[in-house]
């Protein structure tokens, strides 16, 4: 591993300790809420608790990464999680754990974990540019990491919860925190940090990034996509799949499927690190999309046979990998370098808004119209918006590959 090189293994090293620590604290304090109080309510109140002000703190934080740099962010946000979700297990040995406890300390750490998020992701440019890699191959292996993440954080949780109960398993989350920030100040001592502003202000700064946004036709185009994909994700994931599993009589099923899909998006993803900036944006973008969302939701609306669920669910699992890395690419390449905090934050927040109404949309649609018809208006829904970037002109210049940008001096 050459020097430069180094900083792509640091940040993918603190990304992955970040994103477990993370996905096993969203197994973990639920099931706390739920085993102290009984109440799903409550249980669900905990899970708003911390994604409203993640939303929140990540969209409004981008001009401090800007201002401070986007390591200094990681570094800290990273430090004060830790110590934030350490008080969990500690009031939890004192006997002093109670939901007027919790509840604060959620939201706390929702609002440190959006910050800490979308620094990393400010920090893929200039990472890519001190290793000369291009953009699709560093977006690329975050996207195998996150998936990675995902599936090993959750399995972990439900070990560690069930070995040492989940307020005292909370303490391996904040040893990941810890290690996150500590790779990140030991592994990328030399990236640049932005200039501060001189004349602006905090206002002013996200006015800028807001108005950089909202100019830009393809940045709003693919917010519109990916907020409203996300919508109908959720309502798949949390409410229409389990239904679905619970109607024919095996719950166990329901792991499994995630399982089928995750597993070939970690394949998709770790192919598309190696050839996605040789492939046409465009059309691998969208052929992706129409793969990996509408199918999904039609071949459960028409009761298909569970060999043909799981070839759907392998191709349109292999087919997401390809997303991120594009994505998250042309995102970056139209961010000019001084801006690349603030709108990169907006951008992923504005993508995460419609993310906790998806629960309630899955479930109005089983009310409303019943199952197969909740997965059917889904997926058409879906390939509406997958459909999005043909009927745009201004989608168009989602093709065009612009030099690397370098990091900010």
């Amino acid at each position: 591993m050459t020097a430069s090189r180094r900083p792509v293994l640091a940040l993918t090293a603190a990304d992955t300790l970040s994103l477990t620590g993370t996905r096993l604290s969203m197994v973990a304090i639920p099931w706390l809420v739920l085993t102290m109080t009984g109440d799903p309510l409550l249980t669900g109140l905990a899970g708003f608790a911390e994604m409203l002000p993640y939303v929140i703190a990540k969209a409004l934080g981008g001009p401090l990464i800007d201002r401070l740099g986007a390591r200094r962010i990681a570094i800290v946000a990273d430090l004060v999680s830790m110590a934030t979700i350490a008080l969990v297990p500690l009031l939890h040995l004192a006997g002093l754990l109670g939901l007027p406890t919790i509840l604060p300390l959620v939201a706390v750490l929702g609002t440190l974990r959006g910050p800490a998020d979308a620094a990393k992701y400010a920090m893929v440019p200039a990472v890519a540019a001190a290793g000369a890699l291009p953009l699709e191959r560093v977006t690329g292996i975050m996207g195998v990491i996150e998936r990675l993440a995902s599936t090993i954080g959750v399995a972990l949780a439900g070990a560690l919860v069930a070995l040492l109960g989940p307020a005292l398993a909370l303490s391996v989350t904040a040893g990941a925190f810890g290690l996150s920030a500590l790779i990140v100040a030991v592994g990328l001592p030399a990236l640049p940090q932005p200039a501060p502003a001189a004349s602006s202000g905090y206002l002013a700064d996200l006015r800028e990034g807001w108005r950089f946004f909202r100019r830009d036709a393809v940045l709003v185009g693919v917010v519109i996509m990916v907020a409203s994909t996300n919508l109908l994700d959720t309502a798949y994931s949390s409410v229409l799949l389990p239904v679905w599993s619970e109607a024919v009589g095996d719950a166990a099923l329901l792991g499994l499927l995630f399982a089928i899909f995750s597993g070939a998006s970690i394949a998709g993803a770790a192919l598309a690190t190696v050839l996605a900036e040789r492939l046409p944006r465009l059309p691998v973008y969208v052929i992706a999309f129409l793969l990996t969302g509408a199918p999904r939701y039609l071949a459960f609306a028409i009761d298909s046979p569970m060999p043909a669920l799981v070839v759907v669910l392998i191709v349109g699992g292999f087919a997401s990998g390809f997303l991120n890395p594009i994505l998250s690419a042309v995102m970056l390449e139209r961010i000019p370098a001084a801006l690349t905090g603030r709108v990169s934050a907006l951008v992923n927040a504005l993508s995460w808004t419609l993310i906790p109404l998806g629960g309630l949309f899955g479930g109005a649609l089983i009310t409303l119209a019943g199952l197969p018809a909740a997965f059917a208006v889904s997926g058409t829904i879906y390939l509406a918006v997958t459909l999005l970037p043909l009927a745009m002109r201004s989608f168009r210049a989602f093709a065009e590959r612009p030099a690397l940008p370098s990091p900010t001096p």
